[in-house]
């Protein structure tokens, strides 16, 4: 069985001002891939996953994730749930 793979591509790459595009040719995908990925229809790679991070140069479990992700407000003011 396939588990779903969550992650924080799109909010990264707002926040660092890159485009699907640009991300998608540094990366060496097309950029409907990246779409794919942050809406959940596709599984990247463990290749195109560590690709990603090294882009953004951030550990790869800041962006990936097998369990779905806190808010960011919980995780910087502490919060539980």
């Amino acid at each position: 069985m396939s588990e779903q793979v969550h992650n924080r591509l799109a909010m990264v790459r707002a926040e660092r001002k890159v485009s699907r595009q640009a991300l998608a040719e540094a990366v060496g995908v097309h950029y409907q891939t990246i779409g794919y990925i942050e809406r959940g229809q596709y599984n990247p790679s463990l290749d195109l996953a560590l690709r990603v991070a090294e882009f953004f140069d951030l550990p790869v479990e800041a962006l990936f994730s097998l369990r779905p992700f806190r808010p960011l407000t919980d995780e910087v003011y502490g919060r539980n749930k």
